[in-house]
């Protein structure tokens, strides 16, 4: 069992990485076509029912990205979701929020598939005495963020 500073610490690894193997020395596209004064705002839109995850860590994400950032949360990780819902707003500088975008979707869709299907394996099992627990067969780098 890690403690919750170590548990955090993961988390800031795997954001670290992410970020490192997603972007590199920077995200070309948007350092050449957008201007780095430029504003936006943008919003995570649930395309299918299930389960958010991963809205906290989206939030690390962000805030490791672009301290500026500025995210206001709708719907709590392991909440029940449908087609159409809005999870968060995220606004400030446009290429901060680009910078950090394929990580926060990438991790959110992987956190949300599992909570969805596990929720769906609890589900099947409710008023057997099987219970359904964590194992260590989870992707090596993100294991912190699965679980």
């Amino acid at each position: 069992m890690i403690t919750e500073a170590q548990f955090q610490n993961e988390l800031q690894r795997i954001i670290q990485n992410g970020i490192r193997e997603d972007i590199g020395e920077g995200d070309h596209s948007s350092l050449a076509c957008i201007p780095s004064t430029a504003q936006g705002k943008a919003k995570l839109l649930v395309k299918d029912e299930g389960i958010i995850a991963g809205v906290e860590f989206a939030k690390m994400i962000f805030k490791q990205v672009d301290t500026t950032l500025e995210v206001k949360t709708f719907i709590q990780d392991g909440s029940l979701v449908k087609y159409g819902d809005i999870v968060f707003h995220v606004s400030g500088s446009s290429q901060s929020i680009l910078k950090a975008e394929r990580l926060v979707l990438n991790s959110m869709q992987r956190m949300s598939a599992i909570a969805t299907k596990t929720k769906k394996y609890v589900d099947l099992l409710e008023g057997t005495s099987t219970k359904v627990l964590d194992t260590r067969k989870t992707t090596p780098g993100f294991r912190a963020a699965e679980k």
